[in-house]
């Protein structure tokens, strides 16, 4: 059998799995940020390290603004602490598996077989499969739908109910959701039990809800950098560029994708906390 240390990832499922684009990951290779293996045809192939090491440039450049010749001095960095490296993705990934735990253990609680749910929401049992042994692959519109066949919502299987109040949240150290939706980061604003959800959306170029849905409440947009488009009900179609607003009721079915060639950043507050 062979062990992590063996396992090598094509250029789209790594990038899939770091949450950016394959052509993200090939400007960071001519930036020097990482260098994959290449198989006797050529192909990129990336090792497990590799794919951490993906995610912690990813991390440094969404969460720390840092430029590629500052990533890859923080990176340096980090090397000469090679098992506190580790230990830390240890934890990271302990953290990202917390969504498709909490949805296997909902379904077992319901009596449930994955092929019932999978049935019931629309989607392959083997895409549900996924979802609950690595917490990913799949859009925000189908994580609401699963959330709310449950009875619950996206922030509390993101584990965002479980965080202690904090008052003061600085710059830059904002909690981010477990990645479920390649593309899609999401960071907690504030934390504790509040009465409304706030958050900052990071959405890589293409990302989008892959769907509509809504849920009650009431909701805030307000678009930092970049430019998104939001459909509402289907045939409302709003083109939002930075320091503009939409404020909307959350029932009414909504949509977006980010149709900026780079990242787009968004201020996003749900009321009452119900996303």
């Amino acid at each position: 059998m062979n062990g992590d240390n063996d396992i090598r990832y094509k250029v789209a499922e790594a990038a899939r799995l770091a949450g950016v684009s394959a052509s993200t990951l090939r400007l960071w290779e001519t930036q020097g940020l990482v260098v994959p293996e290449r198989s006797p045809t050529g192909h990129r192939q990336y090792t497990e390290a590799d794919l951490q090491r993906l995610k912690r440039i990813s991390w440094f450049r969404s969460e720390r603004g840092l430029n590629p010749a500052a990533i890859r001095e923080a990176l340096e960095a980090e090397a000469p602490g090679e098992e506190v490296a580790v230990s830390a993705g240890a934890q990271e990934r302990n953290v990202d598996l917390q969504v498709g735990r909490k949805l296997r253990s909902l379904r077992h609680a319901a009596g449930k077989t994955l092929e019932e749910v999978a049935g019931d929401i629309g989607i392959a049992a083997s895409v549900l499969s996924t979802l609950e042994r690595t917490s990913q692959g799949v859009s925000i519109a189908v994580l609401h739908n699963l959330a709310e066949y449950f009875g619950t919502t996206i922030s509390s299987l993101a584990g965002e109910d479980e965080l202690r109040d904090r008052t003061l949240v600085r710059a830059g150290e904002w909690r981010t959701w477990p990645r479920t939706t390649p593309g899609v980061t999401i960071q907690v604003l504030a934390e504790g039990q509040n009465q409304m959800d706030c958050h900052r959306f990071v959405l890589a170029p293409g990302a989008s809800s892959e769907g509509a849905y809504g849920h009650e409440g009431e909701e805030f947009v307000y678009v930092l950098s970049g430019r998104v488009e939001f459909v509402l009900e289907g045939d409302q179609f709003y083109d939002l560029n930075p320091g503009d607003s939409l404020y909307f009721a959350s029932r009414r079915r909504h949509a977006w994708s980010n149709r900026h060639d780079g990242e787009t950043v968004l201020l996003w507050i749900n009321t009452p906390p119900t996303f």
